[in-house]
């Protein structure tokens, strides 16, 4: 019988790999356009944060069954940090900021085009009465 190796503890996490755990959980976050409830959810659990951490590490032999051990602790160490607590909403809100300045271009384009294929329907419903 083998037995389940454990990997080591992370004790610290560079500011580097704090910002790139930044990048990706605002980028899940805001591509799925869940900014607003993720904000809110971050801003409303923020004064437990440090205590989440705890937990998470309290919960880790049973997380690396499912999760990626390294990530797992770095995730836990990035929002024991208020600094990155705050980092992690700046970034959701220009994550989602872009993508819905991108969905607003999309949409008044589309816009457009439906405005046009309605005077040009109009107009030759119009042409067609005026010839008759």
């Amino acid at each position: 019988m083998k037995k389940h190796e454990y990997q080591e503890y992370i004790s610290s996490i560079s500011d580097e790999e704090a910002f790139e755990m930044i990048d990706k959980v605002a980028r899940f976050i805001a591509s799925r356009q869940l900014a607003p409830a993720g904000i809110l959810l971050i801003e409303s659990l923020h004064p437990l944060h440090s205590i989440g951490s705890q937990a998470m590490y309290f919960a880790l032999p049973f997380a690396e069954i499912i999760f990626d051990s390294r990530k797992y602790q770095r995730f836990a160490l990035m929002i024991r940090e208020d600094k990155h607590i705050r980092q992690l909403v700046k970034r959701i809100d220009e994550l989602d900021e872009e993508l819905n300045r991108e969905r607003r271009a999309e949409a008044k384009l589309r816009g457009k085009r439906r405005k046009q294929q309605v005077k040009n329907l109009v107009s030759k419903i119009f042409k067609n009465k005026h010839k008759s």
